[in-house]
């Protein structure tokens, strides 16, 4: 009668069993939110610098800063805001100013091209070298971390009709400014994209030019934005 009884409890808890073991149903994996956070960003852009980035001359939307929002947005993701800070004529001091005065928030990314109105305006290297320092640190800040900002090297006015009399002089002098935003990039890890190149290239050939005969056209911008478009892809994806 024991061993009866013994037998009966062991085929119950083997059924039992068997039943937990084949009542699971097979798991599916849920996307995580970080996944879903990559497939649907709205993310906002902060331009800060000068002339060459409000698009003096041309259009609004043919500026550099609004053609790379528009570029980007053909992909999934979309850049839903975009603040400029930046004014003709701001030196480096001038747009520290603006900063703190304005008091942006933080954006996904964010881009500095300055520098050309302290060349222009034979400020000190020595001051200039100071402002774009703290300059990169305020964009750093900004973004969250230098992975998520953009340095613009300063185009050469040389080539132009405007500064054609004193060409030499002006490719030397941004050329040594042109180093130094370089120079700070690479002891920051910052991505450093080179605008001067394209600007030399062009000169002051057919389109190349606002009708300011100084700054550049929408035409040149959009090759600006070829070139910084692979990277803001790989730095916002």
């Amino acid at each position: 009668m024991v061993k009866k009884t013994v037998f009966l409890l062991l085929g119950i808890f083997l059924i039992c069993c068997c039943c937990s073991s084949n009542s699971e149903e097979p798991s599916i994996d849920e996307p995580t939110d970080q996944e879903d956070y990559n497939q649907n960003q709205e993310l906002s852009f902060l331009a800060l610098g000068d002339s060459y980035t409000i698009g003096q001359g041309v259009d609004p939307n043919d500026s550099w800063p609004f053609q790379l929002k528009t570029a980007f947005n053909s992909s999934k993701n979309k850049i839903e805001e975009l603040t400029i800070i930046a004014r003709t004529g701001w030196t480096t001091s001038n747009l520290l100013n603006a900063i703190e005065e304005q008091a942006p928030t933080n954006h996904d990314l964010v881009s500095l091209l300055i520098g050309v109105n302290n060349q222009y305006q034979r400020g000190s290297f020595s001051k200039f070298q100071a402002d774009f320092n703290r300059l990169l640190t305020l964009a750093t800040n900004l973004a969250g971390n230098n992975k998520r900002v953009i340095v613009i090297s300063i185009p050469d006015y040389g080539v132009t009709p405007f500064g054609s009399n004193n060409s030499e002089i002006i490719a030397q002098e941004l050329d040594n400014y042109n180093a130094y935003i370089k120079q700070r990039c690479i002891a920051t890890e910052t991505v450093f994209i080179d605008v001067t190149s394209i600007s030399r290239e062009l000169g002051a050939s057919e389109n190349a030019l606002a009708d300011d005969k100084l700054h550049p056209s929408g035409f040149q911008y959009n090759l600006w934005v070829e070139k910084m478009l692979p990277v803001v892809n790989e730095i916002l994806k």
